[in-house]
């Protein structure tokens, strides 16, 4: 990515801070407009507004089955279930020529929410088990674009994993746009070893199979299933332990390097980080020094070093 192009991300529109709620309000968050906006362009979406609905207007929630629930106002009872289906899967055509790389929907809505959503019985009960209609329609038909919902954006954990996603996302469209190859896959795989092994050693093992064994299928159906697996592999979490594997996995590398006090200063900051004392971005820059000092070429290429900017801090608290 260049320093002046954005990568296209869908966005709830009450999240920018325009005024299409159903009270005639917003929800603008700052962390996505003020920090994330640096780095994506915004492609608003209002599924109540676009369908053609009034602001203000009156409330809707999902009604009835939870797997697949109708769409009713909350006093009136008017169903706009099938209304809103037909729209979004028009807006669903449109969006597919956007470029998207990524979604932010609104939380708890009954048409933008991605889950828990309350779902309510004919006696006025509630149950958070439903999808929102548009968000359950999107997830559907790009099950590859990274998703979340702004509350979740709080959970540090839960923000890196998201961006990281969109990242590697962006970085695999690019390379497969710049040229179609089993070099292409093959290299793209090497730069993101280590941060495949951070989320799923088990789907690193099944995606460097893919990759070494390509057999005689066509291209571009190994690519369709490694890019699924690799995207599937992502939504995992790297916990700490996981993490800690993957730095000692690096420290090794320096074994022949380091003396006993810098060794013992790399290992003890890597288990510092195992126990909660510190978070994941001081390991990193150690070890990202000693990867300058000694220009080791393996780990030089490992995208699990920088896979996102650094001004994001999203390993600091982490």
């Amino acid at each position: 990515m260049t320093a002046m192009e954005k990568i296209r991300i869908g966005l709830s529109r009450c999240l920018l801070g325009d005024n299409v709620r159903y009270d005639g309000g917003h929800r603008q968050d700052r962390y996505i407009t003020d920090t994330l906006g640096r780095y994506f362009e915004w492609v608003p979406v209002c599924p109540e507004v676009e369908y053609g609905l009034p602001v203000p207007r009156e409330a809707m929630r999902l009604v009835g089955d939870p797997a697949s629930p109708r769409l009713v106002t909350v006093r009136s009872g008017i169903d706009h279930t099938d209304g809103m289906r037909i729209w979004a899967e028009r807006k669903l055509d449109d969006l597919a020529g956007e470029g998207l790389l990524g979604f932010i929907f609104k939380g708890k809505s009954p048409s933008s929410g991605m889950a828990a959503v309350k779902v309510y019985s004919p006696a006025g009960t509630a149950r958070k088990a439903g999808v929102g209609i548009f968000a359950g329609l999107f997830m559907k038909r790009f099950p590859l674009i990274p998703c979340e919902e702004d509350g979740r954006l709080h959970d540090p954990a839960l923000r890196e994993n998201f961006i990281e996603r969109i990242f590697v996302f962006k970085r695999w469209t690019d390379a497969w746009r710049a040229g179609r190859s089993l070099r292409t896959l093959v290299d793209f795989h090497s730069d993101h070893k280590l941060l495949i092994m951070a989320h799923s050693p088990a789907h690193l093992s099944k995606l460097g199979r893919l990759v070494a064994n390509p057999d005689r299928r066509p291209l571009r159906e190994i690519a369709a299933d490694y890019i699924s697996l690799l995207m599937e592999a992502l939504k995992l979490t790297a916990t700490a332990r996981k993490n800690t594997n993957v730095l000692q996995h690096m420290a090794g590398y320096f074994k022949k390097h380091l003396g006993p006090a810098d060794k013992e200063e790399l290992l003890g900051t890597i288990e510092d980080y195992h126990r909660g004392l510190v978070p994941l971005i001081v390991p990193i820059v150690l070890l990202q020094h000693y990867v300058r000092t000694y220009d080791e070429p393996y780990l030089k290429r490992q995208v699990y070093l920088h896979p996102h900017p650094l001004e994001l801090m999203l390993r600091n608290h982490v």
